[in-house]
């Protein structure tokens, strides 16, 4: 069965070195390409259902109307206030839910009297709507950058936690057998064997709290501030200009789909580390 399966790839190899320059390139970019193929036609849908008036535009704009207002926006120079003051929201905010969630997440799960204190805390930050917390913070911190960085703090923070605490659970026994055969100190089982393993899940943590992170900018810009892209949308969306609105929304959307990205190509390095399941 082995032969015939390695015959299989072989003939499958000999096949595609065989077919033309465009179609290899494709298949090595089909995700992009597909992705790129599907944005455009969405968007070329959408300005033709405006154009014959299928779609209203005080309602959801066009894109051509978007583009204009992205022209605009771009050559007056003041978007760029509104990205930098969201955009140093999402970084201290993100680091700090990041480098907390990491720590939360090794304790609970190297130690299980800290898992007992630590997890009813983090089902109760599950649970709870991010959004029932703001006027407490805004109370605590003021509407000023702190108030914000601390909501995009407690919404990436679960994220995070909880995949670290899955990856320390998911080590192979077998593993810290055999360190602790040799010789293998705490320091050592937690250095050699738990971080290796729980690489792989903190980076899965780190891409889903990534998406988060960019919910708890928009929510805190929009219930409390004077600048940032949540809140350009929301003036936006109080005087009825849909073209900005929508600008703001493909902004926040686009920086999601590059950042996310930039984390699985990484996440897809270290996949190698993750624990595959065992039968025995």
């Amino acid at each position: 069965m082995a032969v015939s399966d390695g015959g299989s790839e072989q003939l499958a190899d000999i096949r595609l070195a065989q077919t033309s320059p465009i179609y290899r390139w494709y298949l090595r970019n089909e995700r992009m390409v597909l992705g790129i193929l599907g944005f455009i036609s969405v968007v070329a849908i959408w300005e033709l259902a405006t154009q014959l008036g299928w779609l209203r535009l005080v309602y959801i704009s066009a894109p051509s109307r978007i583009w204009a207002a992205a022209v605009t926006e771009f050559r007056v120079g003041r978007i760029w206030s509104d990205i930098g003051i969201s955009l140093t929201q999402f970084i201290l905010g993100f680091l700090a839910a990041g480098i907390t969630g990491v720590i939360i997440g090794l304790i609970a799960g190297w130690s299980r009297r800290a898992s007992y204190i630590i997890d009813p805390w983090l089902s109760a930050l599950y649970a709870t709507p991010d959004v029932a917390l703001i006027p407490l913070i805004i109370l605590w911190l003021g509407i000023g950058l702190p108030s914000k960085v601390f909501v995009v703090f407690l919404t990436s923070l679960f994220p995070v936690a909880v995949n670290t605490l899955i990856g320390v659970h998911s080590t192979d026994p077998r593993l810290l057998d055999v360190a602790r055969a040799y010789g293998a100190n705490h320091v050592t089982l937690f250095r050699t064997v738990i971080i290796p393993t729980t690489v792989p899940f903190i980076l899965t943590g780190l891409r889903l709290a990534s998406g988060r992170a960019l919910v708890g900018v928009v929510l805190a810009e929009l219930i409390a501030s004077n600048q940032g892209i949540g809140h350009m949308i929301s003036v936006a969306g109080a005087t009825l200009n849909t073209g900005r609105l929508m600008l703001g929304v493909l902004l926040l959307g686009m920086f999601g789909v590059v950042l996310g990205e930039v984390i699985r190509r990484v996440e897809r390095r270290f996949d190698v580390w993750r624990p595959q399941p065992h039968n025995d």
